[in-house]
């Protein structure tokens, strides 16, 4: 494989999605001062509550129009705006190999990592990424810093996916790492046991953090268009398979949207954002429709 790490993020790509933003979906923490709700108190635009005056607190910030109705001191508290601290999870197991068409998933799935990188540290919130198979393949901390995304896309195209995936094992550590609450992005076709998928993102979510599912699969695995005697070459250890694949569409297909169904449902019913995403999408559109939707779905979350 030859290493060019601006593959996956070339100049008209950064045009093209420059407009966009990412929001969080909900409160989260921080330190900077940036666009996202903080849990931390602190004087800004949004009011969130009064308490009670106690002795030290600044004087200037007791309401006064309460006090006249009341005759007791109350403080304001207001919600600080902060930045959003991301962790991407990028899989690089050897099914991302798979491609039909320009682009692979391990392709199309960095290029998705790079382009939310860029975002998310043009609008000065920090990133990190975490890239896997069994187990964690690299690391970054997060970083804030602009020239942060050089070591974002190189980490990002250093190895050739290959062996399984233990999506639970790799969601587990960063939900036990991770103890300040902010976005979890998985970057994956998901193929690994949907109870461990699950227990796993549950985690995250019980820890409080926002979490977004990417699910990158290719056109022909979403339509299995093929015909006449096939071999289909296992990847992930499922061995060889020779066969007339229109003989096997109709069930082939039912159980991919089963797996679909039964992800998304999930996802659903525990307020993780899930998007099946083709590898044939021009990116920019991609982004556009699910961060649009996502907008939607923070602005009912507030209200």
């Amino acid at each position: 494989m030859t290493h060019d790490s601006r593959r996956f993020l070339q100049p008209e790509a950064i045009q093209r999605i420059s407009r966009l933003e990412v929001e969080a979906r909900q409160v989260v923490e921080g330190f900077l001062s940036g666009m996202h709700r903080s849990p931390f108190f602190g004087q800004s635009v949004e009011f969130a509550q009064h308490r009670e005056y106690a002795a030290g607190d600044d004087i200037r910030r007791i309401d006064w129009k309460v006090w006249s109705k009341t005759d007791r001191y109350y403080i304001k508290q207001y919600e600080e705006e902060t930045n959003l601290r991301t962790t991407l999870l990028v899989d690089l197991s050897e099914s991302m190999l798979f491609g039909s068409g320009k682009l692979t998933k391990y392709d199309y799935g960095c290029s998705l990592a790079a382009a939310f990188a860029y975002l998310l540290l043009r609008q000065q919130d920090s990133v990190g990424l975490v890239t896997f198979d069994q187990a964690v393949r690299s690391r970054l901390p997060a970083r804030s810093k602009q020239n942060h995304l050089h070591a974002i896309l190189a980490a990002l195209d250093v190895q050739e996916p290959q062996k399984k995936t233990g999506l639970y094992e790799i969601l587990k550590q960063v939900a036990e790492e991770e103890t300040r609450k902010g976005m979890v992005i998985l970057i994956s076709d998901l193929f690994s046991p949907r109870d461990s998928l699950f227990k796993g993102l549950k985690m995250l979510r019980q820890r409080g953090h926002d979490v977004m599912v990417l699910h990158v699969l290719d056109d022909e695995e979403l339509d299995f268009t093929y015909a006449g005697t096939t071999k289909f070459e296992g990847m992930e250890e499922a061995g060889d398979l020779l066969c007339d694949p229109r003989s096997l569409r109709e069930g082939y297909l039912k159980a991919m949207h089963a797996f679909i169904d039964e992800v998304r449902r999930f996802c659903s019913k525990n307020v993780v954002d899930h998007q099946v995403i083709r590898t044939s999408d021009h990116l920019d559109a991609a982004l556009a429709h699910y961060l649009s939707h996502r907008i939607g779905m923070r602005q009912s979350v507030r209200n």
